[in-house]
């Protein structure tokens, strides 16, 4: 029997290199895509299958599709959306440009590229479809508004899609991280410094504490996992005869699930500023 081929975004490094590697392991045909060109060689040299897949790019989309489905002549069982970025940043300093770059790779894309596999799922009676959003999904914390609109966004269409797809053999499941060991970090500091004018900004004060959390080594908050944490609940989003439609990970996104139900608006919204309130937590 031939094993059931996955592909993922986003695995140059953290959540999308483990889940890459973690399925190989266990005998999925693995196609892990990057970005950079440089990045498919290196997960080329680790044994992984790889295509370069820019999720900005609606051309990268559509080649990595057709590669993929003409290496696994055309058989694709899983996806796992797991590609994106985080866009920090106060959102009277985000300019229209920079709001729609945050969408067309955490949204745009994915949902592009979602599309683009949906016929060959369809075709086979099966499928599996894994995105990978946030706690950031579910709450709001300030200086992070491009990068939870971008989540929340994914929330609602991956519920939607869901609905559309039952009775197609085709399951959609969402994976809710709160802090995981990666790049997540570095990449959004590089994004900041980018694309925010934090020397003008009536947020410069701020944005000290914040430039001094996201330059910070190793873990930056509290209950920070590995991404393993995060493959098991792939594995299960994939494997499962009845997968859940959200997987929660990590004590942070439990407790906030949690409190976001039980909490008068402004409660939460007090315990959110304490939390994270000047951007340094």
């Amino acid at each position: 029997m031939s094993p059931k081929t996955v592909l993922i975004t986003g695995c140059s490094s953290g959540i999308g290199r483990c889940v890459a590697a973690g399925l190989a392991k266990r005998g999925y045909r693995v196609f892990a895509s990057a970005r950079k060109a440089e990045d498919v060689r290196m997960l080329e040299a680790e044994g992984l299958e790889s295509v370069q897949l820019d999720l900005a790019d609606s051309a990268s989309i559509h080649r990595a599709v057709n590669e993929v489905l003409a290496r696994s002549g055309g058989a694709l069982y899983g996806l796992f959306n797991n590609g994106g970025y985080g866009q920090a940043g106060a959102v009277e300093d985000l300019r229209r440009e920079v709001l729609r770059e945050q969408f067309e790779t955490n949204l745009f894309g994915t949902v592009e590229l979602t599309n683009l596999v949906i016929p060959a799922m369809r075709a086979q009676g099966c499928g599996r479809i894994v995105l990978n959003s946030s706690v950031l999904g579910l709450v709001a914390m300030p200086y992070r508004g491009a990068y939870i609109a971008s989540k929340y966004a994914l929330e609602g269409i991956a519920d939607a899609l869901r609905l559309e797809l039952r009775g197609s053999g085709i399951n959609v499941s969402l994976i809710e991280p709160g802090p995981i060991e990666s790049r997540f970090r570095a990449n959004s500091f590089a994004a900041f410094r980018r694309n925010i004018d934090a020397v003008h900004s009536e947020h410069h004060d701020k944005y000290l504490a914040m430039e001094r959390r996201l330059a910070k080594q190793g873990a930056a908050v509290p209950f920070t996992l590995p991404p393993e944490a995060v493959l098991s609940k792939v594995v299960h989003a994939l494997e499962s005869a009845r997968p859940k439609v959200r997987y929660r990970v990590t004590v942070p996104t439990h407790l906030f699930a949690l409190l976001k139900r039980i909490l008068p608006g402004r409660w939460m919204d007090s315990l959110l500023a304490a939390v994270g309130g000047d951007g340094s937590k």
